[in-house]
């Protein structure tokens, strides 16, 4: 755990510089927190199965293959929405093409960050796919991911990072769920014997 935490420690690093480029302002983040669960109780790590959330998907591909999820809750995600400058504040509870291509943009930025920080970590081949954007219950999303691509692990790497923006704070979960072939290859990489 104390390796995965330093991988997601830099990943974030990467993310808050990536971050606050595109924002043009200066973003604080919190020392991530790392965790192994179950694939099954990542919907109730979100809220539960009926949370409607944003999520960005993508597949890993190369010597550890998997799927990774960035995921916001609505509010955060409007947030987001609200620092970039080339943007105008929406009233609606929906967003707009534009904001969706922001947003899908925003979480491939990040997502690649934290992917970018875990193959320099191992040394592993490790390249992402262009990405996906949905808003719905966070149930159905994680469903299409396993319908989509098939069966995946059994468990996923959770790292739960808090972007600070002045007064505002901005809470990302990000899930990395290795196919179940690459959690050993992934532990010896990083030098931890399963």
């Amino acid at each position: 755990m104390d390796v995965l935490r330093e991988v997601g420690n830099i990943g974030a690093g990467h993310a808050a510089t990536a971050l606050s480029q595109l924002l043009g302002k200066p973003v604080d983040m919190k020392v991530p927190t790392v965790s192994f669960l179950p694939f099954e109780d990542i919907a109730e790590r979100l809220g539960g199965v009926e949370t409607v959330v944003v999520a960005i998907f993508l597949r890993v591909e190369g010597d550890a293959p998997g799927n990774m999820f960035f995921i916001l809750k609505r509010e955060p995600a409007r947030r987001l929405l609200q620092g970039l400058p080339c943007l105008e504040a929406a009233g609606s509870e929906d967003y707009s093409e534009l904001e969706l291509s922001a947003l899908n943009e925003i979480g491939n930025i990040l997502a690649g960050s934290y992917l970018s920080s875990l193959a320099d970590f191992t040394g592993l081949h490790m390249s992402p796919t262009v990405p996906a954007i949905a808003v719905d219950m966070a149930g159905a999303i994680l469903n299409y991911g396993l319908l989509q691509f098939g069966t995946m692990g059994d468990d996923a790497l959770l790292i739960d990072t808090a972007f600070l923006e002045g007064p505002n704070q901005m809470e990302g979960h990000f899930f990395l769920i290795p196919d179940p072939e690459s959690f050993e290859k992934l532990f010896s990489a990083l030098g931890v014997p399963l």
